[in-house]
């Protein structure tokens, strides 16, 4: 696949698909529900069958197991350079953990395997799904509690856990179960079906289509605006600091150029619309988090992406 091709694939299963979405906004058709269930039949269906037969095929070697820490370092990094400049730059609870939580989750496993995808077909959507294997774990086990802490701490009051089991047991998990089940018939040997295969690319489409109309639906910019300028700088946080600290782990690791690339793909992934949905449901600043997860994303589609395709294509 060329480059003009690559740039062509990523204009149709990302930009088109987030402008639908935002232009059903505005008719009385389909509604939030119908949208929701969208989500659902992604979470349940498609990424669950997808990672199982990404993963049944990929080529294993020890040094994978990388993958999974540098999933959690992708986090980890944003985060540590934004709590750096918090209280710097807010004074509200709710401002700060809206901050901290658009610069901690990223859109690495509907973008990120979208365009490592693109790039280096199947092998890419499979190591995607071997980096984000951990993430859940660190939103359901850390950002979702300390979105929690942030509202608690707003209002004076004591910081409430979740329970362990609300936050492993939910649907959301199934994406991981499809990985575990992948690598298992991986590991045992059981050859996929050449059948398979051709499946694949229609599920990847499919895929971050079902993923990205919901996004696109979900974008409100009424009253992110006033947000913007003080959040531009999860613009290099995210998009330049980021993958820079991942492509130099990333060399230290592998030797596989394709694996470096990847990881370089996902580490510049702008702000997650999980962090939006995090922030509603524990009372944060929901402003704070549209705009950082408009303004990342408008600047990774327009700028980054494109940079990193060119780039990597030569």
């Amino acid at each position: 696949m060329d480059l003009q091709t690559k740039l062509i694939y990523l204009f149709i299963d990302l930009v088109i698909p987030l402008l639908i979405g935002n232009a059903c906004r505005h008719q009385s058709r389909l509604d939030k529900e119908f949208f929701q269930r969208m989500i659902v039949f992604n979470i349940c269906g498609v990424y669950p069958i997808l990672t199982i037969l990404t993963m049944w095929n990929l080529k294993l070697n020890f040094a994978l197991v990388w993958l999974p820490v540098i999933g959690v370092l992708i986090c980890v990094i944003p985060g540590a350079l934004a709590y750096l400049r918090v209280n710097i730059k807010f004074k509200s609870e709710l401002d700060k953990g809206s901050y901290i939580l658009s610069a901690i989750l990223s859109n690495t496993a509907t973008l990120g395997g979208l365009c490592a995808y693109i790039m280096y077909g199947e092998v890419g959507f499979a190591y995607t799904q071997m980096v984000v294997m951990l993430q859940n774990v660190v939103m359901f086990t850390f950002c979702f509690p300390l979105a929690q802490y942030y509202y608690q701490k707003s209002i004076g009051a004591s910081f409430d856990r979740q329970s362990v089991a609300r936050l492993f047991l939910n649907r959301n998990q199934l994406p991981v179960v499809g990985t575990a089940i992948g690598l298992f018939l991986n590991l045992v040997n059981i050859g996929r079906p050449a059948q398979l295969e051709a499946i694949v690319d229609p599920l990847v489409h499919l895929g971050a289509w079902t993923a990205l109309l919901p996004i696109g639906y979900a974008i409100d910019t009424m009253g992110m605006r006033t947000y913007y300028a003080a959040i531009t700088d999860l613009i290099p946080i995210k998009l330049i600091l980021t993958p820079a600290a991942a492509y130099l782990i990333a060399r230290v690791l592998f030797a596989d150029e394709t694996i470096v690339n990847t990881i370089v793909i996902l580490a510049a992934m702008p702000t997650a619309i999980n962090t939006v949905i995090a922030v509603q449901l524990h009372k944060l600043n929901v402003d704070i988090a549209t705009a950082a997860f408009v303004l990342t994303t408008a600047v990774c589609v327009v700028f980054e992406l494109p940079m990193l395709f060119v780039l990597m294509s030569g």
